[in-house]
């Protein structure tokens, strides 16, 4: 065990009482499922199933739809192959309540200290640990490499700050993705990085969010949505983070003075932010509904805060313009293939990070653009708002780049095979 590993351990070890003082401050701010609460220590809310179990772990709803059609796949190819997923927040636990296949459990994923790691561990038994992304949870994953379980990093992605972060600590970067007998990366940079950290089985597989099917919604409540908004002029701005709303309202500024009568649907990528977001835009003078409050889009309407969980799907059919937030300010954006899937045409901050190679290839094939700054933002909205061959043109390229990709799906499977074998041959056996 590395020095830095066994300092993580000890100090979350005598932090407990911070740690417990710290998830009762989540839970009183919703952040926590207060009826679910016990499984964030490691406390099972159901029985193993018996047989073969493959775990996997998503931390939050990107992770969650990302790994959808990989569980989907292993559900459907191996009936005796048990699916349990666990993840972090109460929005992806809603979001995979409603969508995970007839079977599969979810559970919420242990805070990460020894005794509630250990706690889950022996109670589901995994024989197989998926892992998402970029989740690497000391505990989790040295704990359940120690017990022999395989473990394999699936859609692995490290960004340029997080590279530079693990850098600081190779022996510890290198204890925690050594746990990962595959990693299966989404990108050849990603595949590069994760090796020099001290993965050694890499394969840049392609980015399962290509795999990912379009967000759903249903018909009447487009149709509802359309009718509100009585065919005004209207765009989106999906998954915000704080700063961008009040960037977003000078977008909006500039792009209604070509637009007469313009409405601005906000997404804020946290449902609970909706009041203070609304404060924030009635402060600066905006006339603001919030979908989460039930209130109506009236005529003098100029925001319509889209405070709800699960519709993203719907706003990007109804929008003929999506700006993808996280990109305005440093965070690394938002997904850019769920408009791509839907028609609506992409724009995005110059902080795209988080999709290095899918934001370089929509840019490359004219599928999507990059603004700098809320004056840029506002102009190219309403360029677009004003010229449907433009819009239309950029959508179909948008979805001709995601299309490309179709194969993804079975180019992780197809690595992942011999795992899943050998998994169900353990769950087996007596």
């Amino acid at each position: 065990m590395s020095l830095l590993l066994a300092t993580y351990r000890t100090a979350t070890a005598l932090a407990a009482p911070l740690i417990a003082q710290h998830l009762r401050g989540r839970l009183k701010r919703g952040k926590e499922d207060a009826a679910r609460f016990a499984e964030r220590l490691g406390q099972p809310g159901r029985e193993r199933p018996d047989g073969p179990l493959a775990w996997v772990h998503a931390a939050s709803v990107g992770e969650s739809l990302t790994m959808m059609p990989l569980i989907e796949a292993l559900t459907a190819r191996h009936p005796g192959l048990n699916v349990l997923v666990t993840s972090g927040t109460v929005t992806s636990a809603g979001l995979l309540a409603e969508r995970l296949p007839p079977g599969t459990l979810h559970q919420y994923v242990p805070v990460d200290r020894t005794p509630y790691v250990t706690a889950f561990l022996d109670h589901w038994r995994p024989d197989l640990a998926l892992w998402a992304e970029s989740e690497f949870w000391p505990n989790l994953l040295t704990l359940t490499e120690a017990r022999g379980i395989p473990m394999a990093l699936i859609n692995g992605r490290v960004s340029p700050e997080s590279f530079a972060k693990w850098r600081r600590w190779p022996g510890l970067a290198r204890t925690l993705i050594g746990c990962f007998r595959l990693c299966l990366a989404q990108a050849e940079r990603d595949a590069e990085r994760l090796r020099a950290l001290g993965a050694k089985n890499v394969v840049a597989a392609g980015n399962l969010k290509f795999a990912v099917p379009p967000l759903p919604a249903a018909d009447e409540a487009v149709a509802e949505l359309d009718g509100a908004l009585d065919g005004r002029p209207r765009w989106l701005a999906a998954s915000t983070h704080p700063g961008e709303e009040e960037m977003i309202w000078a977008a909006h500024a500039i792009a209604a003075e070509r637009h007469p009568g313009l409405i601005t649907i906000i997404v804020p990528r946290h449902p609970e932010r909706g009041p203070a977001v609304a404060a924030e835009l009635e402060a600066l003078g905006a006339t603001v509904a919030r979908r989460g409050a039930g209130q109506p889009i009236a005529a003098g309407t100029q925001v319509y805060v889209a405070d709800t969980i699960g519709e993203m799907g719907l706003f990007f059919r109804t929008a003929p313009v999506s700006f993808m937030g996280k990109s305005l300010v440093d965070l690394g954006g938002q997904n850019p293939i769920e408009p791509a899937r839907l028609g609506s045409a992409i724009l995005f901050g110059p902080h795209m990070w988080n999709f290095p190679d899918v934001t370089d290839e929509l840019v490359a094939a004219d599928a999507a653009e990059t603004v700098e700054n809320p004056a840029e933002l506002g102009a190219r909205v309403a360029a677009l708002l004003a010229d449907e061959d433009l819009r239309k043109s950029r959508a179909e390229r948008a979805l001709a780049c995601a299309d490309a990709h179709a194969a993804v799906l079975g180019h992780v499977l197809g690595h992942l095979e011999p795992m899943i074998a050998d998994a169900l041959r353990a769950g087996a056996a007596p």
